[in-house]
């Protein structure tokens, strides 16, 4: 197996703990939503974020010359960006999730082992490698983030 299927295969669990997380909130009416503070990004922002930075590294970061299909997401999720009241259904995350790893999957097929060490990011001089930990990171970074706002949600309720 190579090391690029590994990192995918990492990504792979990483999205069945978001996946879990998502319909645990989605059970209650309003905890995709709530806030643990103000200006604190809610589990919906969290778990789009997941997935619109996917998106950036399939297209823009990695392989500019395709386009995103939700590109329309990106201001309102990507980061440095501030939550907003707008929640997204539980249906339309689960479709960014998907499209977007689809997506990123799609760009990663077109590098192999060979590759690992070459900056593939140049803006902040990123190794394929790099790319890969990062992705793996921010994945249960932000799951971790949500995860800890759906513990808060549910004890104040």
């Amino acid at each position: 197996m190579s090391v690029i299927d590994t990192y995918c295969e990492a990504m792979a669990f990483n999205r069945t703990r978001t996946l879990g997380l998502l319909e645990q909130a989605e059970q209650s009416e309003d905890a995709l939503g709530w806030r643990p503070g103000d200006g604190r990004a809610h589990i919906a922002w969290q778990v789009m974020h997941i997935g619109v930075t996917e998106e950036l590294f399939a297209t823009e970061r990695l392989r500019p010359e395709n386009s995103g299909k939700f590109q329309d997401q990106w201001p309102r999720f990507r980061g440095g960006s501030t939550p907003d009241d707008n929640i997204p259904s539980g249906e339309d995350i689960r479709q960014l999730l998907q499209s977007a790893r689809d997506s990123l999957l799609d760009t990663l097929t077109s590098f192999d082992d060979s590759h690992l060490g070459t900056v593939v990011f140049p803006q902040r001089d990123w190794s394929l490698r790099m790319v890969l930990q990062v992705l793996c990171w921010h994945e249960s970074h932000h799951q971790g983030q949500a995860h800890i706002t759906w513990n808060l949600y549910q004890a104040q309720a």
